[in-house]
């Protein structure tokens, strides 16, 4: 069975502009993005960029790009990215996601989906079931310290690690969300 795509949602009380430039520009997204320790763009290429994870004192490097972006009627804005790492110490191998911009009543509900594919063969298979998840949780915990960051003021090197929670984000996509009377909850 294939996993499951990664999915993140939370709405964040900023104006549609901001949460697309602290989420857009290399420099503010390295700062609240608990998955990466750099993300640099890459010198004459509109939209690339190199990035880098740290865990254990090993660093995982790859690549990405915004493959495209898009304003749609109703105000709301897509972000297209696809990523890739050689690195043989990384398990993912290559992947695509989007982040959707829909503005709500005092804010903007911020949307991740993304998928990837792992390297290593079966034992990469293995792994991800663990990985997978803990970076569902990554991404989830960022996006909370992202809407601390834009609410309050705090900036995220400033944040105790206690404050952001994934558990503040939703991480279970529309479509897979099983209706409260399928659930034998009463209506």
């Amino acid at each position: 069975m294939r996993p499951k795509p990664v999915y993140v949602e939370t709405v964040i009380r900023t104006d549609l502009d901001t949460l697309w430039q602290h989420t857009q520009d290399p420099a503010l997204h390295r700062r609240w993005d608990l998955r990466f320790t750099e993300i640099s763009p890459i010198g004459g290429r509109d939209g690339h960029f190199r990035y880098a994870s740290r865990f254990l004192g090993v660093t995982v490097a790859g690549v990405g790009f915004s493959a495209a972006s898009r304003t749609w009627p109703d105000g709301s804005r897509t972000s297209v990215l696809r990523f890739a790492s050689a690195d043989p110490l990384s398990l993912i191998s290559a992947g695509a996601g989007f982040w959707r911009y829909t503005p709500v009543g005092d804010g903007v509900r911020f949307v991740t989906g993304f998928d990837y594919g792992t390297r290593w063969g079966r034992f990469g298979q293995v792994a991800d079931r663990a990985f997978r998840p803990a970076f569902g949780w990554m991404t989830a915990w960022s996006f909370d310290r992202l809407r601390l960051w834009l609410e309050t003021g705090t900036p995220p090197e400033d944040q105790p690690l206690t404050a952001p929670s994934a558990a503040r984000c939703v991480r279970t996509r529309p479509r897979d969300r099983v209706p409260a009377r399928a659930a034998g909850v009463p209506a």
